[in-house]
């Protein structure tokens, strides 16, 4: 054999691999469908003012006040979190219940809120931005007050 033949021969051997190996993916790929989306994260990245994204959010506002653990004040927020203002409102609702550290997260979380929401600002509106940081200056004072009634420094 030549070695014009041994390397078309290796050509060949390499594009049939590479045809089967896309082929596989392919097939793979199509009787998968994509997982669920939890109707948290879904209220959570819903930032707009349709009917759709406000049922979003009340959906997900259900879920986290109904979490008896509260899990969700642990968890890292995105800025549309920020944004769609559903996890400000879970702590809003919540802070009576809330421990002083649960308490010292939500302030610190709500804090976050403006310069969070800023430093996104080419994912969001500025009305986005604006509502978001209001209301987490409005919750991180309601925060800062409970835990100034409750908890002791």
């Amino acid at each position: 054999m030549t070695t014009r033949n041994m390397t078309a021969r290796v050509q060949r051997t390499f594009a049939l691999a590479g045809a089967i190996g896309c082929a596989l993916a392919f097939a793979a790929c199509a009787g998968a469908t994509p997982p669920p989306v939890s109707p948290v994260a879904a209220g959570l990245s819903c930032v707009d003012d349709s009917a759709s994204c406000r049922s979003h959010r009340e959906a997900a506002l259900d879920a986290l006040l109904a979490d008896k653990k509260r899990d969700w004040v642990h968890q890292p927020p995105t800025a549309s979190a920020y944004a769609s203002g559903v996890r400000l409102f879970a702590f809003k609702k919540r802070k009576g219940e809330l421990s002083c550290a649960e308490l010292a997260v939500g302030e610190r979380e709500a804090r976050t809120a403006r310069p969070t929401l800023r430093a996104a600002n080419a994912q969001l509106t500025p009305a986005q931005i604006a509502r978001g940081a209001m209301l987490g200056d409005e919750v991180g004072n309601e925060l800062a007050r409970e835990r100034r009634r409750r908890c002791k420094a």
